[in-house]
């Protein structure tokens, strides 16, 4: 840490200079999407699109829904492209107040954080987006037609890849809790039962649809999530006996 400390005003001005530059960054990239949000919008719908019926599109039912539509995938877009700037203005910013033994966990921490939340959006959009689409474009029948709206795929489908973006991020929560001497690995397995029954009731918090299937298919890699806290609790646990 450093010895110098710096009056409120100074940490104030500081936050407002970081603040500035990620704004610019996330201007910068919300601009660059906008240009290509007809094209990002086709990438993000493809789960959907892949299982309607032929000849079927989106539609809107206010006048500015779809430009607004554009406007929030854009900026959703720009905070995504601009996330490095924001990490890495946010380290620049709390860097000084830390201990250099605690420094070197940041850059760990910052690359298996991103890592985790980036395999949480990819197996949301591979995996679950796909199987939930199916499951309710199959109450298509000759007398009811699903016509998906601009709006409403759009928010259903951020909240789906966020939630499991977060969800993910449940071995580096874990992580974080044994390096501070919270949890213990043995502590971890004598609540496996507890944690399949917290999955299941998360998964129907956090899935916008009541069915068992899509609530399935978030409790179930929470739980493998769990498995594998486990294995890197007891590995890193090994590593500091190793150093001693």
């Amino acid at each position: 840490m450093e010895d110098e400390k710096l009056p409120l005003t100074s940490h104030l001005e500081e936050l407002r200079k970081r603040i500035i530059v990620c704004l610019i960054a996330v201007g910068l990239g919300f601009a660059v999407s906008y240009c290509f949000a007809e094209q990002l919008f086709a990438f993000i719908s493809r789960p959907l699109a892949a299982v309607l019926p032929p000849n079927s599109s989106f539609i809107f039912t206010g006048i500015t829904e779809a430009f607004f539509t554009y406007l929030k995938l854009s900026f959703f877009s720009g905070v995504f492209l601009a996330s490095p700037v924001i990490i890495y203005e946010i380290w620049k910013f709390v860097a000084p107040g830390l201990y250099e033994k605690e420094k070197k966990y940041v850059v760990p921490f910052v690359f298996f954080a991103t890592f985790f939340f980036v395999c949480g959006i990819v197996f949301c959009y591979v995996i679950v987006l796909p199987a939930a689409f199916k499951f309710f474009v199959s109450y298509n029948t000759s007398t009811i037609r699903m016509l998906p709206s601009l709006v409403e795929y759009l928010s259903f489908t951020c909240i789906f890849l966020l939630a499991f973006g977060v969800v993910f991020e449940v071995p580096v929560f874990i992580i974080c809790l044994s390096k501070l001497g919270v949890i213990k690995e043995q502590h971890l397995r004598s609540n496996r039962k507890l944690v399949i029954i917290i999955a299941f009731i998360i998964a129907a918090l956090l899935t916008p649809t009541p069915d068992a299937i899509n609530q399935s298919l978030m409790a179930i890699p929470i739980i493998v999530l769990y498995e594998i806290s486990i294995l890197a609790v007891r590995f890193t646990a090994k590593k500091n006996q190793e150093k001693k």
